[in-house]
Protein backbone atom coordinates (compact mmCIF):
# COMPACT_ATOMS: atom_id res chain seq x y z
CA UNK A 1 0.00 0.00 0.00
CA UNK A 2 1.10 3.64 -1.03
CA UNK A 3 2.00 6.13 1.90
CA UNK A 4 2.01 9.85 1.88
CA UNK A 5 5.49 11.21 3.74
CA UNK A 6 5.05 14.81 4.88
CA UNK A 7 8.53 16.07 4.96
CA UNK A 8 10.18 18.77 8.06
CA UNK A 9 12.14 21.65 7.05
CA UNK A 10 15.20 19.67 8.90
CA UNK A 11 14.66 16.19 6.52
CA UNK A 12 15.48 18.65 3.29
CA UNK A 13 18.53 20.48 5.16
CA UNK A 14 20.31 17.14 6.27
CA UNK A 15 19.76 15.40 3.39
CA UNK A 16 18.74 17.78 -0.02
CA UNK A 17 18.25 13.85 -1.69
CA UNK A 18 15.70 12.52 1.15
CA UNK A 19 12.84 12.67 -1.68
CA UNK A 20 14.43 9.75 -3.18
CA UNK A 21 14.39 7.98 -0.43
CA UNK A 22 10.89 6.93 0.26
CA UNK A 23 10.31 4.08 -2.62
CA UNK A 24 7.75 4.60 -4.99
CA UNK A 25 4.97 6.60 -1.97
CA UNK A 26 4.13 9.98 -2.11
CA UNK A 27 6.35 12.84 -1.14
CA UNK A 28 4.99 15.69 0.34
CA UNK A 29 6.96 19.08 0.92
CA UNK A 30 5.19 21.80 2.49
CA UNK A 31 5.78 25.10 0.84
CA UNK A 32 6.71 26.70 4.58
CA UNK A 33 9.03 24.22 4.58
CA UNK A 34 10.90 25.97 1.22
CA UNK A 35 10.19 29.02 2.53
CA UNK A 36 12.49 27.72 5.35
CA UNK A 37 14.75 26.22 3.44
CA UNK A 38 15.02 29.53 1.65
CA UNK A 39 16.02 31.13 4.28
CA UNK A 40 20.25 29.55 4.32
CA UNK A 41 20.62 29.82 0.78
CA UNK A 42 23.25 32.46 1.07
CA UNK A 43 25.14 30.26 4.12
CA UNK A 44 28.69 29.23 3.41
CA UNK A 45 28.03 26.52 5.97
CA UNK A 46 26.83 23.37 4.88
CA UNK A 47 23.36 23.95 5.99
CA UNK A 48 24.09 26.84 2.79
CA UNK A 49 24.80 24.09 0.53
CA UNK A 50 21.92 21.92 1.03
CA UNK A 51 19.90 24.57 0.80
CA UNK A 52 20.78 25.65 -2.60
CA UNK A 53 21.19 21.70 -3.50
CA UNK A 54 17.71 20.61 -2.39
CA UNK A 55 16.19 24.11 -4.29
CA UNK A 56 18.09 22.67 -7.28
CA UNK A 57 16.89 19.17 -7.58
CA UNK A 58 12.99 21.21 -6.82
CA UNK A 59 13.75 23.31 -9.88
CA UNK A 60 14.57 20.29 -12.20
CA UNK A 61 11.61 18.14 -11.68
CA UNK A 62 9.47 21.04 -12.44
CA UNK A 63 10.76 20.95 -15.46
CA UNK A 64 8.52 17.92 -15.51
CA UNK A 65 5.18 19.07 -14.65
CA UNK A 66 3.28 21.00 -11.97
CA UNK A 67 4.67 20.36 -8.40
CA UNK A 68 1.50 21.05 -6.85
CA UNK A 69 -0.01 18.44 -8.86
CA UNK A 70 2.72 15.87 -8.46
CA UNK A 71 6.04 15.18 -10.79
CA UNK A 72 6.61 11.46 -11.27
CA UNK A 73 10.14 10.08 -8.96
CA UNK A 74 12.60 8.32 -10.40
CA UNK A 75 11.98 5.10 -8.18
CA UNK A 76 7.81 5.59 -8.72
CA UNK A 77 6.92 7.66 -5.83
CA UNK A 78 5.35 11.08 -6.55
CA UNK A 79 6.67 14.29 -5.40
CA UNK A 80 4.00 16.99 -4.21
CA UNK A 81 4.64 20.54 -2.90
CA UNK A 82 1.54 21.60 -1.38
CA UNK A 83 -0.18 24.91 1.11
CA UNK A 84 -2.59 23.83 3.96
CA UNK A 85 -5.89 25.97 3.52
CA UNK A 86 -6.70 24.70 7.17
CA UNK A 87 -5.32 25.80 11.11
CA UNK A 88 -4.34 23.29 13.18
CA UNK A 89 -6.78 22.59 16.12
CA UNK A 90 -8.18 25.49 18.32
CA UNK A 91 -6.10 24.12 21.30
CA UNK A 92 -2.86 24.61 19.78
CA UNK A 93 -1.46 27.66 20.39
CA UNK A 94 0.97 29.89 18.26
CA UNK A 95 -1.26 28.81 14.65
CA UNK A 96 1.01 31.48 12.87
CA UNK A 97 4.32 29.33 13.69
CA UNK A 98 5.95 27.69 10.86
CA UNK A 99 6.19 24.54 12.77
CA UNK A 100 2.27 24.43 13.18
CA UNK A 101 2.16 25.35 9.27
CA UNK A 102 3.73 22.51 8.53
CA UNK A 103 1.86 20.23 10.85
CA UNK A 104 -1.74 21.97 9.73
CA UNK A 105 -0.20 20.43 6.11
CA UNK A 106 0.62 17.03 7.20
CA UNK A 107 -2.82 17.07 9.15
CA UNK A 108 -4.84 18.22 6.20
CA UNK A 109 -3.01 15.27 4.09
CA UNK A 110 -4.14 13.05 6.83
CA UNK A 111 -8.08 13.77 6.96
CA UNK A 112 -8.10 14.35 3.21
CA UNK A 113 -6.61 11.01 2.16
CA UNK A 114 -8.06 8.42 4.89
CA UNK A 115 -7.23 5.36 2.91
CA UNK A 116 -3.57 6.55 2.73
CA UNK A 117 -1.91 6.16 5.46
CA UNK A 118 0.30 9.55 6.15
CA UNK A 119 3.28 9.98 7.85
CA UNK A 120 5.12 13.06 9.57
CA UNK A 121 8.85 13.16 8.97
CA UNK A 122 11.07 15.02 10.83
CA UNK A 123 14.26 15.60 13.39
CA UNK A 124 12.61 17.55 15.54
CA UNK A 125 12.04 15.51 18.68
CA UNK A 126 9.51 18.00 20.42
CA UNK A 127 7.92 18.28 16.63
CA UNK A 128 7.71 14.75 16.55
CA UNK A 129 5.80 15.11 20.06
CA UNK A 130 3.19 17.30 19.28
CA UNK A 131 2.11 15.51 16.13
CA UNK A 132 1.78 12.04 17.87
CA UNK A 133 -1.19 14.63 20.15
CA UNK A 134 -2.72 15.66 16.70
CA UNK A 135 -2.74 12.47 15.99
CA UNK A 136 -0.24 11.96 13.41
CA UNK A 137 2.29 8.88 13.00
CA UNK A 138 5.47 10.99 13.22
CA UNK A 139 9.45 9.66 12.79
CA UNK A 140 12.57 10.41 12.45
CA UNK A 141 14.38 10.56 9.56
CA UNK A 142 17.33 8.73 8.38
CA UNK A 143 17.91 6.26 5.84
CA UNK A 144 19.75 3.62 7.90
CA UNK A 145 19.50 4.65 11.37
CA UNK A 146 21.39 2.73 13.38
CA UNK A 147 21.32 2.72 17.55
CA UNK A 148 24.73 3.96 18.88
CA UNK A 149 24.82 0.96 21.42
CA UNK A 150 24.99 -1.26 18.06
CA UNK A 151 27.34 0.67 17.25
CA UNK A 152 30.79 -1.64 16.08
CA UNK A 153 33.28 -1.75 19.09
CA UNK A 154 35.94 -2.80 16.86
CA UNK A 155 36.70 -5.61 19.91
CA UNK A 156 35.48 -9.10 20.62
CA UNK A 157 36.19 -11.69 22.56
CA UNK A 158 37.16 -15.56 22.06
CA UNK A 159 37.85 -18.08 24.33
CA UNK A 160 40.36 -20.58 24.09
CA UNK A 161 42.12 -23.14 25.83
CA UNK A 162 44.09 -21.93 28.54
CA UNK A 163 47.62 -23.44 26.49
CA UNK A 164 46.49 -21.83 23.75
CA UNK A 165 46.71 -18.49 25.77
CA UNK A 166 49.86 -19.14 26.63
CA UNK A 167 51.31 -20.16 23.02
CA UNK A 168 49.49 -17.08 20.98
CA UNK A 169 52.35 -14.80 21.37
CA UNK A 170 54.93 -17.52 20.61
CA UNK A 171 53.24 -18.93 17.97
CA UNK A 172 52.51 -15.61 16.34
CA UNK A 173 49.04 -15.94 16.93
CA UNK A 174 46.23 -18.27 16.44
CA UNK A 175 43.82 -19.55 13.64
CA UNK A 176 40.63 -17.36 13.06
CA UNK A 177 37.62 -20.44 13.93
CA UNK A 178 34.98 -20.44 11.16
CA UNK A 179 31.70 -18.53 10.84
CA UNK A 180 32.85 -15.79 13.67
CA UNK A 181 32.18 -13.19 11.32
CA UNK A 182 34.83 -11.02 12.81
CA UNK A 183 35.94 -8.00 10.46
CA UNK A 184 39.12 -6.89 9.48
CA UNK A 185 41.92 -5.67 11.88
CA UNK A 186 39.32 -6.29 14.53
CA UNK A 187 40.54 -6.75 18.01
CA UNK A 188 40.15 -9.98 19.82
CA UNK A 189 40.58 -10.58 23.67
CA UNK A 190 41.73 -14.10 23.81
CA UNK A 191 40.42 -15.73 27.13
CA UNK A 192 41.09 -19.00 28.59
CA UNK A 193 38.01 -20.77 28.48
CA UNK A 194 38.49 -22.11 32.24
CA UNK A 195 37.96 -19.16 33.37
CA UNK A 196 41.53 -17.87 34.30
CA UNK A 197 42.40 -14.20 34.57
CA UNK A 198 45.20 -14.46 32.21
CA UNK A 199 44.58 -13.01 28.79
CA UNK A 200 46.17 -11.79 25.10
CA UNK A 201 45.55 -9.15 22.88
CA UNK A 202 45.47 -9.73 19.04
CA UNK A 203 44.08 -8.23 15.96
CA UNK A 204 42.28 -9.97 12.56
CA UNK A 205 44.21 -10.45 9.70
CA UNK A 206 41.25 -11.98 7.42
CA UNK A 207 43.26 -12.38 4.62
CA UNK A 208 46.07 -14.81 6.14
CA UNK A 209 42.54 -16.04 8.35
CA UNK A 210 44.49 -15.50 11.47
CA UNK A 211 44.31 -13.66 15.16
CA UNK A 212 48.29 -12.15 15.35
CA UNK A 213 49.78 -10.10 18.62
CA UNK A 214 49.93 -6.85 18.14
CA UNK A 215 53.44 -5.91 16.78
CA UNK A 216 54.43 -2.13 15.92
CA UNK A 217 54.27 -0.97 19.83
CA UNK A 218 57.76 -0.13 20.65
CA UNK A 219 58.28 -1.14 24.35
CA UNK A 220 59.36 2.64 25.55
CA UNK A 221 55.38 3.79 23.77
CA UNK A 222 55.70 6.41 20.82
CA UNK A 223 57.02 9.51 22.21
CA UNK A 224 57.01 8.43 25.74
CA UNK A 225 52.90 7.88 25.14
CA UNK A 226 52.37 4.57 26.50
CA UNK A 227 49.13 2.73 25.94
CA UNK A 228 47.58 2.04 29.39
CA UNK A 229 45.04 -0.56 28.42
CA UNK A 230 43.84 -3.06 25.69
CA UNK A 231 41.72 -0.76 23.65
CA UNK A 232 44.51 2.17 23.67
CA UNK A 233 46.69 -0.84 22.99
CA UNK A 234 44.65 -1.64 19.58
CA UNK A 235 44.21 1.88 18.88
CA UNK A 236 47.86 2.67 18.74
CA UNK A 237 48.59 -0.38 16.25
CA UNK A 238 46.09 0.90 14.20
CA UNK A 239 47.32 4.34 13.88
CA UNK A 240 51.23 3.36 13.47
CA UNK A 241 49.98 0.98 10.36
CA UNK A 242 50.45 2.90 7.31
CA UNK A 243 48.04 0.17 5.57
CA UNK A 244 45.21 1.24 7.44
CA UNK A 245 44.03 4.51 5.54
CA UNK A 246 41.40 5.31 7.24
CA UNK A 247 40.98 5.27 11.31
CA UNK A 248 38.41 6.07 13.42
CA UNK A 249 38.16 6.33 17.61
CA UNK A 250 35.12 7.01 19.59
CA UNK A 251 35.01 7.15 23.00
CA UNK A 252 34.15 9.02 26.23
CA UNK A 253 36.18 12.41 26.91
CA UNK A 254 39.29 11.48 29.16
CA UNK A 255 39.75 8.03 27.12
CA UNK A 256 42.94 9.21 24.96
CA UNK A 257 41.38 9.31 21.58
CA UNK A 258 43.34 12.77 20.83
CA UNK A 259 46.14 12.72 22.54
CA UNK A 260 47.31 8.62 20.87
CA UNK A 261 46.23 10.11 17.26
CA UNK A 262 48.39 13.31 17.97
CA UNK A 263 51.63 10.65 18.98
CA UNK A 264 51.39 8.69 16.34
CA UNK A 265 50.96 11.07 13.64
CA UNK A 266 53.54 13.28 15.04
CA UNK A 267 55.99 10.27 15.37
CA UNK A 268 55.12 9.34 11.72
CA UNK A 269 55.72 12.59 10.55
CA UNK A 270 58.86 13.38 12.64
CA UNK A 271 60.80 10.36 12.79
CA UNK A 272 59.82 8.00 10.25
CA UNK A 273 59.03 10.25 7.34
CA UNK A 274 56.57 8.40 6.11
CA UNK A 275 54.69 11.56 5.49
CA UNK A 276 54.87 15.12 4.86
CA UNK A 277 52.66 16.72 7.29
CA UNK A 278 50.76 16.32 9.91
CA UNK A 279 47.54 17.82 9.03
CA UNK A 280 45.37 18.42 12.64
CA UNK A 281 41.60 19.80 12.07
CA UNK A 282 38.15 20.11 13.97
CA UNK A 283 35.06 21.69 13.01
CA UNK A 284 34.44 24.71 13.83
CA UNK A 285 30.43 24.86 14.19
CA UNK A 286 28.57 25.01 12.58
CA UNK A 287 31.21 23.21 9.94
CA UNK A 288 31.55 26.26 7.11
CA UNK A 289 31.41 29.57 9.36
CA UNK A 290 34.06 31.31 9.20
CA UNK A 291 36.09 32.75 11.58
CA UNK A 292 36.46 36.17 10.52
CA UNK A 293 34.19 37.59 13.10
CA UNK A 294 36.84 36.53 15.42
CA UNK A 295 39.68 39.43 16.04
CA UNK A 296 42.95 39.20 15.04
CA UNK A 297 45.27 37.18 12.82
CA UNK A 298 44.20 33.47 11.44
CA UNK A 299 46.78 32.13 14.55
CA UNK A 300 44.83 34.21 17.07
CA UNK A 301 41.37 33.28 15.24
CA UNK A 302 42.03 29.50 15.74
CA UNK A 303 43.35 29.82 19.01
CA UNK A 304 40.01 29.32 21.25
CA UNK A 305 38.75 26.97 18.83
CA UNK A 306 42.30 24.53 18.61
CA UNK A 307 43.46 25.07 21.92
CA UNK A 308 42.43 21.64 22.94
CA UNK A 309 44.97 20.24 20.10
CA UNK A 310 47.81 22.54 21.08
CA UNK A 311 47.44 21.62 24.86
CA UNK A 312 48.08 17.91 23.72
CA UNK A 313 50.92 18.63 21.56
CA UNK A 314 52.68 20.22 24.27
CA UNK A 315 52.04 17.44 26.51
CA UNK A 316 53.58 15.03 23.94
CA UNK A 317 56.52 17.21 23.59
CA UNK A 318 56.77 17.92 27.36
CA UNK A 319 56.66 13.63 27.69
CA UNK A 320 60.16 13.30 24.82
CA UNK A 321 62.32 15.43 26.92
CA UNK A 322 62.54 12.41 29.15
CA UNK A 323 63.96 9.90 26.52
CA UNK A 324 65.62 12.66 23.84
CA UNK A 325 67.93 15.67 23.79
CA UNK A 326 65.65 18.02 22.24
CA UNK A 327 61.79 18.62 22.04
CA UNK A 328 60.13 20.88 19.80
CA UNK A 329 56.73 22.79 20.19
CA UNK A 330 53.71 23.06 18.13
CA UNK A 331 55.16 26.31 16.61
CA UNK A 332 58.40 25.23 16.03
CA UNK A 333 56.74 21.67 14.17
CA UNK A 334 54.83 24.27 11.96
CA UNK A 335 57.80 26.16 11.53
CA UNK A 336 59.56 23.61 9.85
CA UNK A 337 56.53 22.74 7.69
CA UNK A 338 55.83 19.28 9.51
CA UNK A 339 52.42 20.47 11.36
CA UNK A 340 48.92 22.21 9.87
CA UNK A 341 46.31 23.41 11.83
CA UNK A 342 43.13 24.41 10.49
CA UNK A 343 39.49 24.71 10.69
CA UNK A 344 37.27 22.29 8.36
CA UNK A 345 35.59 25.28 6.89
CA UNK A 346 39.01 25.25 4.55
CA UNK A 347 38.93 21.64 3.32
CA UNK A 348 36.47 21.62 0.55
CA UNK A 349 38.20 21.42 -3.05
CA UNK A 350 41.69 20.76 -1.54
CA UNK A 351 43.85 17.35 -2.84
CA UNK A 352 45.81 16.40 0.51
CA UNK A 353 48.13 13.82 -1.16
CA UNK A 354 51.30 12.11 1.47
CA UNK A 355 49.04 13.81 4.77
CA UNK A 356 48.83 11.73 8.28
CA UNK A 357 45.50 13.89 8.69
CA UNK A 358 43.65 14.29 12.20
CA UNK A 359 39.78 15.50 12.09
CA UNK A 360 39.17 16.15 15.67
CA UNK A 361 35.29 16.81 17.17
CA UNK A 362 34.39 14.79 14.19
CA UNK A 363 30.73 13.63 16.30
CA UNK A 364 29.39 16.96 14.86
CA UNK A 365 29.62 16.35 11.20
CA UNK A 366 26.71 14.97 8.73
CA UNK A 367 27.29 11.90 6.63
CA UNK A 368 27.76 14.13 3.86
CA UNK A 369 30.38 16.10 5.41
CA UNK A 370 32.65 13.16 6.65
CA UNK A 371 32.14 12.09 2.64
CA UNK A 372 33.37 16.09 1.76
CA UNK A 373 36.23 15.20 4.20
CA UNK A 374 37.12 11.58 2.96
CA UNK A 375 37.05 12.09 -0.76
CA UNK A 376 39.65 14.98 -0.07
CA UNK A 377 42.95 12.23 0.23
CA UNK A 378 45.00 12.09 -2.04
CA UNK A 379 47.88 9.13 -2.63
CA UNK A 380 49.64 8.14 0.68
CA UNK A 381 47.15 10.12 2.84
CA UNK A 382 45.79 8.27 5.93
CA UNK A 383 43.20 9.94 7.85
CA UNK A 384 42.10 9.38 11.17
CA UNK A 385 38.41 10.72 12.99
CA UNK A 386 37.67 11.14 16.59
CA UNK A 387 34.73 11.63 18.10
CA UNK A 388 32.61 11.13 21.24
CA UNK A 389 28.76 10.32 19.48
CA UNK A 390 27.57 11.27 22.64
CA UNK A 391 28.93 15.27 22.75
CA UNK A 392 27.10 16.46 19.74
CA UNK A 393 26.80 20.45 19.23
CA UNK A 394 25.32 19.87 16.12
CA UNK A 395 21.06 20.03 16.28
CA UNK A 396 20.66 18.74 12.88
CA UNK A 397 22.27 15.65 13.76
CA UNK A 398 22.36 12.84 17.08
CA UNK A 399 23.91 10.33 17.89
CA UNK A 400 22.80 7.56 15.97
CA UNK A 401 22.86 9.89 12.33
CA UNK A 402 26.16 11.64 13.16
CA UNK A 403 28.56 11.81 10.34
CA UNK A 404 31.33 9.26 12.67
CA UNK A 405 28.75 6.52 13.12
CA UNK A 406 27.59 6.67 9.91
CA UNK A 407 31.31 6.31 8.34
CA UNK A 408 31.96 3.48 10.96
CA UNK A 409 29.16 1.43 9.53
CA UNK A 410 29.87 1.71 6.26
CA UNK A 411 33.07 1.39 6.72
CA UNK A 412 33.37 -1.92 9.00
CA UNK A 413 34.21 -4.85 6.49
CA UNK A 414 36.94 -2.56 4.69
CA UNK A 415 40.94 -3.91 4.86
CA UNK A 416 42.28 -0.27 4.68
CA UNK A 417 39.50 0.57 8.34
CA UNK A 418 40.28 -0.13 11.79
CA UNK A 419 38.24 0.94 14.05
CA UNK A 420 38.26 1.10 18.15
CA UNK A 421 35.91 2.26 20.58
CA UNK A 422 37.50 3.25 24.05
CA UNK A 423 35.84 3.26 26.90
CA UNK A 424 38.21 3.10 29.97
CA UNK A 425 38.83 7.27 31.14
CA UNK A 426 42.51 7.86 31.47
CA UNK A 427 42.87 11.72 32.00
CA UNK A 428 42.46 10.76 35.62
CA UNK A 429 40.12 9.14 38.57
CA UNK A 430 38.36 11.93 38.71
CA UNK A 431 37.86 13.03 34.80
CA UNK A 432 36.29 9.07 34.50
CA UNK A 433 33.78 9.74 37.42
CA UNK A 434 32.65 12.89 36.00
CA UNK A 435 32.17 11.35 32.47
CA UNK A 436 30.19 8.12 33.81
CA UNK A 437 28.13 10.07 36.74
CA UNK A 438 27.41 13.41 35.92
Amino acid sequence: MKKNFVLDTNVLLHDPHSIQCFGDNNVIIPIYAIEEVDAFKRDLSELGRNSRTIARILDEYREHGKLSEGVKLPNGGMLKIIISSKDLPASAKNKNTTDNRILGVALEVMKSNAETPTIFVTQDTNLRIRADALGLQAVNYHPERKSIDELYSGFSELSVPGLNVDSFYNSGGCPLPEGTGFFPNQGVIIRDIAGAKHSAVGRVYLDEKRIKPLVRIPKEGIWNIKPRNKEQSLALELLLDDSIQLCTLVGMAGTGKTLLALAAGIHKVAEENKYVKLLVSRPIFPLGRDIGYLPGEIEEKLNPWMKPIYDNIEYIMGMSRQGKNQSRGHKDLQALGMLEIEPLTYIRGRSLPKQYMIVDEAQNLTPHEVKTIITRAGEGTKIVLTGDPYQIDNPYIDSSNNGLVYLVNKFAPEKIFGHVTLTKGERSPLAEMAANLL
